[in-house]
């Protein structure tokens, strides 16, 4: 599968579910409450959408989706 790079992610979170407020790749999504559940379960959806495969649901964890970085680390290793 081809390498999803962190710019890609953090432009789609960026543009589809902030509104265009702008986030740093190493920003925590959860705990600032950028990203609620919904938010991340679109996010999951728009995922899918671009690495053309499913997120398995044990997957969708903290560590995983903690920040930009980390959900490009848990895409580009799986």
């Amino acid at each position: 599968m081809k390498p999803i790079a962190p710019d890609a992610i953090r432009d789609l979170i960026q543009e589809r579910l902030l509104d265009g407020r702008a986030i740093a790749c190493d920003e925590d999504l959860l705990l600032s409450g950028l990203l609620d559940s919904l938010g991340v379960m679109s996010l999951v959806g728009h995922l899918e959408e671009l690495r053309g495969a499913p997120i398995p649901h044990q997957d969708v964890v903290i560590e995983n989706f903690e920040t930009v970085n980390a959900i490009a680390a848990y895409l580009n290793r799986t």
